[in-house]
Protein backbone atom coordinates (compact mmCIF):
# COMPACT_ATOMS: atom_id res chain seq x y z
CA UNK A 1 0.00 0.00 0.00
CA UNK A 2 1.34 3.76 -1.03
CA UNK A 3 2.59 5.68 2.29
CA UNK A 4 -0.30 8.06 3.21
CA UNK A 5 0.36 11.74 2.84
CA UNK A 6 1.30 14.12 5.45
CA UNK A 7 0.34 16.94 6.25
CA UNK A 8 3.30 19.00 5.00
CA UNK A 9 3.38 17.15 1.55
CA UNK A 10 -0.21 17.92 1.05
CA UNK A 11 0.35 21.69 1.64
CA UNK A 12 3.85 22.17 -0.44
CA UNK A 13 1.68 20.04 -3.19
CA UNK A 14 -1.26 22.82 -2.75
CA UNK A 15 1.65 25.18 -2.92
CA UNK A 16 3.18 23.95 -5.90
CA UNK A 17 0.48 23.71 -7.53
CA UNK A 18 -0.98 27.31 -6.86
CA UNK A 19 2.39 28.58 -7.91
CA UNK A 20 1.91 27.31 -11.22
CA UNK A 21 -1.36 28.80 -11.54
CA UNK A 22 0.04 32.10 -10.77
CA UNK A 23 2.90 31.72 -13.54
CA UNK A 24 -0.02 30.74 -15.80
CA UNK A 25 -2.01 33.96 -15.65
CA UNK A 26 0.63 35.90 -15.83
CA UNK A 27 1.86 34.42 -18.87
CA UNK A 28 -1.71 34.87 -20.54
CA UNK A 29 -2.73 38.52 -19.34
CA UNK A 30 -3.56 40.74 -21.37
CA UNK A 31 -1.52 43.90 -22.59
CA UNK A 32 -3.57 46.27 -20.22
CA UNK A 33 -2.72 44.08 -17.27
CA UNK A 34 1.22 44.13 -18.07
CA UNK A 35 2.98 45.80 -15.55
CA UNK A 36 4.92 48.16 -17.78
CA UNK A 37 1.42 49.40 -19.17
CA UNK A 38 0.32 50.09 -15.90
CA UNK A 39 -1.17 53.90 -14.63
CA UNK A 40 1.60 55.88 -13.03
CA UNK A 41 1.19 59.46 -11.50
CA UNK A 42 3.79 61.35 -11.18
CA UNK A 43 5.12 62.88 -8.12
CA UNK A 44 5.76 66.54 -9.09
CA UNK A 45 2.99 67.80 -11.63
CA UNK A 46 0.19 64.98 -10.71
CA UNK A 47 -0.48 63.90 -14.15
CA UNK A 48 -1.61 60.06 -14.50
CA UNK A 49 0.28 58.61 -17.78
CA UNK A 50 1.84 55.30 -18.62
CA UNK A 51 4.25 53.52 -16.34
CA UNK A 52 7.49 55.38 -17.41
CA UNK A 53 11.13 56.10 -15.97
CA UNK A 54 10.86 59.57 -16.48
CA UNK A 55 7.24 61.88 -16.54
CA UNK A 56 6.43 62.59 -20.14
CA UNK A 57 4.97 66.31 -19.19
CA UNK A 58 7.52 67.41 -16.55
CA UNK A 59 10.79 65.07 -17.56
CA UNK A 60 11.27 64.08 -13.48
CA UNK A 61 12.88 61.05 -12.32
CA UNK A 62 9.90 59.15 -9.80
CA UNK A 63 10.54 58.44 -6.40
CA UNK A 64 9.15 54.97 -5.83
CA UNK A 65 9.66 53.21 -9.84
CA UNK A 66 7.23 50.26 -10.56
CA UNK A 67 9.50 47.22 -12.53
CA UNK A 68 8.05 47.12 -15.91
CA UNK A 69 8.55 43.16 -15.71
CA UNK A 70 7.35 42.02 -12.08
CA UNK A 71 5.56 45.18 -10.69
CA UNK A 72 7.50 45.10 -7.67
CA UNK A 73 9.08 48.83 -5.74
CA UNK A 74 10.43 47.30 -3.34
CA UNK A 75 12.91 44.46 -3.61
CA UNK A 76 12.67 42.06 -0.36
CA UNK A 77 15.17 39.81 -1.35
CA UNK A 78 17.89 38.90 0.79
CA UNK A 79 19.59 36.35 -1.15
CA UNK A 80 18.45 35.72 -4.69
CA UNK A 81 18.96 36.57 -8.49
CA UNK A 82 19.62 40.20 -7.66
CA UNK A 83 22.67 41.14 -9.66
CA UNK A 84 23.87 44.18 -6.98
CA UNK A 85 23.94 42.08 -3.58
CA UNK A 86 21.98 44.04 -0.42
CA UNK A 87 22.34 41.29 2.27
CA UNK A 88 19.69 42.73 5.27
CA UNK A 89 18.70 45.18 3.51
CA UNK A 90 15.46 46.00 1.75
CA UNK A 91 15.80 48.52 -1.59
CA UNK A 92 13.72 50.80 -2.81
CA UNK A 93 13.68 53.94 -5.60
CA UNK A 94 16.61 53.71 -7.52
CA UNK A 95 18.52 51.05 -5.61
CA UNK A 96 16.22 48.99 -6.78
CA UNK A 97 16.54 50.18 -10.47
CA UNK A 98 18.80 48.15 -12.73
CA UNK A 99 18.30 49.48 -16.78
CA UNK A 100 15.86 51.18 -18.69
CA UNK A 101 13.45 49.01 -21.62
CA UNK A 102 14.15 50.94 -24.70
CA UNK A 103 10.59 49.73 -25.80
CA UNK A 104 8.38 50.49 -22.53
CA UNK A 105 10.59 53.11 -21.44
CA UNK A 106 10.07 52.00 -17.51
CA UNK A 107 12.47 51.04 -15.02
CA UNK A 108 13.34 47.43 -14.77
CA UNK A 109 14.59 46.07 -11.51
CA UNK A 110 18.00 44.61 -11.04
CA UNK A 111 16.89 41.12 -11.03
CA UNK A 112 18.71 38.75 -13.40
CA UNK A 113 15.62 37.24 -14.21
CA UNK A 114 13.61 40.69 -15.28
CA UNK A 115 16.93 42.13 -16.48
CA UNK A 116 17.70 38.64 -19.13
CA UNK A 117 14.06 38.01 -20.13
CA UNK A 118 12.34 41.47 -20.59
CA UNK A 119 13.91 42.94 -23.22
CA UNK A 120 12.80 39.91 -25.64
CA UNK A 121 9.30 39.42 -24.48
CA UNK A 122 8.26 43.11 -23.82
CA UNK A 123 4.42 43.64 -24.58
CA UNK A 124 5.30 47.11 -26.49
CA UNK A 125 8.12 46.45 -28.37
CA UNK A 126 6.31 47.37 -31.86
CA UNK A 127 3.39 49.16 -30.19
CA UNK A 128 2.74 51.35 -32.68
CA UNK A 129 -1.52 52.88 -33.04
CA UNK A 130 -2.62 52.20 -36.36
CA UNK A 131 -5.04 55.62 -36.23
CA UNK A 132 -2.29 58.06 -35.43
CA UNK A 133 0.63 56.19 -35.78
CA UNK A 134 2.12 57.42 -32.35
CA UNK A 135 4.65 54.76 -30.40
CA UNK A 136 5.02 54.71 -26.88
CA UNK A 137 7.82 57.84 -27.00
CA UNK A 138 5.55 59.62 -28.40
CA UNK A 139 2.42 59.63 -26.08
CA UNK A 140 2.16 59.84 -22.59
CA UNK A 141 -1.08 57.58 -22.54
CA UNK A 142 -1.27 53.80 -22.15
CA UNK A 143 -1.79 50.61 -24.92
CA UNK A 144 -4.58 49.09 -25.42
CA UNK A 145 -5.52 46.48 -28.44
CA UNK A 146 -8.58 46.49 -30.25
CA UNK A 147 -11.04 43.50 -29.69
CA UNK A 148 -12.02 43.24 -33.45
CA UNK A 149 -8.79 43.41 -35.23
CA UNK A 150 -6.09 42.91 -32.48
CA UNK A 151 -4.36 46.00 -33.89
CA UNK A 152 -2.26 48.46 -31.42
CA UNK A 153 -4.32 51.71 -30.23
CA UNK A 154 -3.41 54.93 -28.59
CA UNK A 155 -5.26 55.94 -25.06
CA UNK A 156 -6.72 59.09 -27.31
CA UNK A 157 -7.89 56.86 -30.32
CA UNK A 158 -9.36 53.82 -28.74
CA UNK A 159 -13.38 54.55 -28.20
CA UNK A 160 -13.49 56.10 -31.71
CA UNK A 161 -11.74 53.13 -33.51
CA UNK A 162 -13.20 50.12 -31.81
CA UNK A 163 -16.62 51.64 -32.67
CA UNK A 164 -15.96 52.15 -36.08
CA UNK A 165 -13.77 48.71 -36.74
CA UNK A 166 -16.64 46.06 -37.90
CA UNK A 167 -16.71 47.52 -41.27
CA UNK A 168 -15.86 46.04 -44.31
CA UNK A 169 -14.04 48.04 -47.07
CA UNK A 170 -16.41 46.97 -50.02
CA UNK A 171 -19.95 48.01 -50.43
CA UNK A 172 -21.38 44.60 -50.20
CA UNK A 173 -21.21 41.61 -48.02
CA UNK A 174 -19.97 39.01 -50.59
CA UNK A 175 -17.28 37.21 -51.12
CA UNK A 176 -13.99 39.16 -52.38
CA UNK A 177 -13.24 35.99 -54.81
CA UNK A 178 -16.45 35.05 -56.09
CA UNK A 179 -20.38 36.85 -55.98
CA UNK A 180 -21.25 34.53 -53.21
CA UNK A 181 -22.65 35.94 -49.53
CA UNK A 182 -19.28 36.10 -47.59
CA UNK A 183 -19.87 34.13 -44.25
CA UNK A 184 -16.67 35.03 -42.54
CA UNK A 185 -14.98 38.18 -42.34
CA UNK A 186 -11.38 39.69 -41.37
CA UNK A 187 -11.42 42.39 -39.20
CA UNK A 188 -7.99 43.41 -40.00
CA UNK A 189 -8.20 43.11 -43.84
CA UNK A 190 -11.70 44.04 -43.80
CA UNK A 191 -12.70 41.84 -46.37
CA UNK A 192 -15.35 39.20 -46.33
CA UNK A 193 -14.71 35.48 -47.85
CA UNK A 194 -17.30 32.48 -48.85
CA UNK A 195 -17.06 29.13 -46.84
CA UNK A 196 -15.31 27.78 -50.19
CA UNK A 197 -12.51 30.69 -50.70
CA UNK A 198 -11.71 30.66 -47.03
CA UNK A 199 -9.97 27.45 -46.68
CA UNK A 200 -6.64 27.44 -48.71
CA UNK A 201 -6.33 24.08 -51.09
CA UNK A 202 -4.09 21.33 -49.57
CA UNK A 203 -4.26 22.99 -45.72
CA UNK A 204 -5.69 20.88 -42.60
CA UNK A 205 -7.41 22.87 -40.27
CA UNK A 206 -7.62 21.67 -36.76
CA UNK A 207 -11.53 21.32 -35.57
CA UNK A 208 -12.64 24.03 -32.77
CA UNK A 209 -10.49 26.73 -33.80
CA UNK A 210 -10.95 30.06 -36.30
CA UNK A 211 -10.26 29.53 -39.66
CA UNK A 212 -7.35 31.95 -40.65
CA UNK A 213 -7.87 34.62 -43.54
CA UNK A 214 -6.01 34.09 -46.59
CA UNK A 215 -4.72 36.97 -46.83
CA UNK A 216 -3.07 37.45 -43.61
CA UNK A 217 -3.75 34.73 -41.43
CA UNK A 218 -5.49 36.97 -39.11
CA UNK A 219 -8.44 34.35 -37.30
CA UNK A 220 -11.65 35.19 -39.19
CA UNK A 221 -14.90 35.61 -37.64
CA UNK A 222 -18.54 35.20 -38.84
CA UNK A 223 -20.51 37.95 -40.55
CA UNK A 224 -24.06 36.58 -38.84
CA UNK A 225 -21.51 37.35 -35.44
CA UNK A 226 -20.80 40.67 -35.82
CA UNK A 227 -22.39 43.93 -35.94
CA UNK A 228 -20.92 44.39 -39.66
CA UNK A 229 -21.64 47.26 -41.62
CA UNK A 230 -20.51 48.19 -45.93
CA UNK A 231 -18.48 51.19 -47.04
CA UNK A 232 -20.88 53.36 -48.65
CA UNK A 233 -20.02 56.61 -50.92
CA UNK A 234 -21.81 59.55 -49.58
CA UNK A 235 -20.71 62.24 -52.94
CA UNK A 236 -22.95 64.85 -54.58
CA UNK A 237 -26.15 65.76 -53.25
CA UNK A 238 -26.80 63.14 -50.93
CA UNK A 239 -23.56 64.14 -49.27
CA UNK A 240 -24.07 68.00 -49.06
CA UNK A 241 -28.32 68.25 -48.44
CA UNK A 242 -29.42 69.37 -51.80
CA UNK A 243 -33.12 69.16 -50.53
CA UNK A 244 -32.84 71.00 -47.39
CA UNK A 245 -31.32 73.79 -48.52
CA UNK A 246 -33.08 77.94 -48.65
CA UNK A 247 -32.96 80.00 -52.17
CA UNK A 248 -31.09 82.61 -50.42
CA UNK A 249 -27.47 80.38 -50.85
CA UNK A 250 -25.07 81.38 -52.46
CA UNK A 251 -22.31 79.00 -52.21
CA UNK A 252 -20.46 77.10 -54.34
CA UNK A 253 -21.35 74.05 -55.26
CA UNK A 254 -23.96 71.19 -55.41
CA UNK A 255 -25.46 72.76 -51.93
CA UNK A 256 -25.22 76.20 -53.28
CA UNK A 257 -26.12 75.54 -56.86
CA UNK A 258 -28.59 77.70 -58.74
CA UNK A 259 -30.70 77.10 -61.84
CA UNK A 260 -31.36 80.07 -64.01
CA UNK A 261 -33.76 80.09 -66.79
CA UNK A 262 -32.27 82.16 -70.06
CA UNK A 263 -34.95 83.70 -72.03
CA UNK A 264 -34.23 84.68 -75.83
CA UNK A 265 -35.66 88.42 -76.28
CA UNK A 266 -37.57 88.47 -79.75
CA UNK A 267 -37.90 92.33 -79.35
CA UNK A 268 -35.79 93.50 -82.52
CA UNK A 269 -35.85 97.09 -81.77
CA UNK A 270 -33.54 96.86 -78.84
CA UNK A 271 -30.38 96.03 -80.71
CA UNK A 272 -29.94 99.41 -82.47
CA UNK A 273 -26.88 100.08 -80.56
CA UNK A 274 -25.84 96.80 -80.09
CA UNK A 275 -25.16 95.95 -83.59
CA UNK A 276 -22.12 94.78 -84.71
CA UNK A 277 -19.63 96.13 -87.94
CA UNK A 278 -21.29 93.43 -89.77
CA UNK A 279 -24.87 94.20 -88.94
CA UNK A 280 -25.45 91.09 -87.18
CA UNK A 281 -27.09 91.64 -83.80
CA UNK A 282 -25.21 90.44 -80.81
CA UNK A 283 -26.43 87.12 -79.43
CA UNK A 284 -25.19 87.35 -75.88
CA UNK A 285 -27.63 91.11 -75.53
CA UNK A 286 -29.98 89.28 -76.60
CA UNK A 287 -30.11 86.78 -73.56
CA UNK A 288 -31.79 87.90 -70.44
CA UNK A 289 -31.64 86.15 -66.63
Amino acid sequence: MPKKKTGARKKAEKQRERQKEIRTAQESRGIVQQPCNLHMECDKCQRRQKNRAFCYFCQSVQKLPTCGHCGKSKCMQKSGDCVVKHPGNYTTGLQMVGAICDFCEAFICHGRKCLTTHACSCPLTDAVCVECDRSVWEHGGRMFLCSFCDNHLCEDDQFEHQASCQKIESETLKCASCNRLGQYSCLRCKVCFCDEHVRRKGVKYPRGQALPCPKCSHPTKETREQSMSTHKLDYGKQQLGFGDRSDSDDDVGYHGYVEHDYVVNDDSSSTDDSDDDDGLPSAVDNLTV
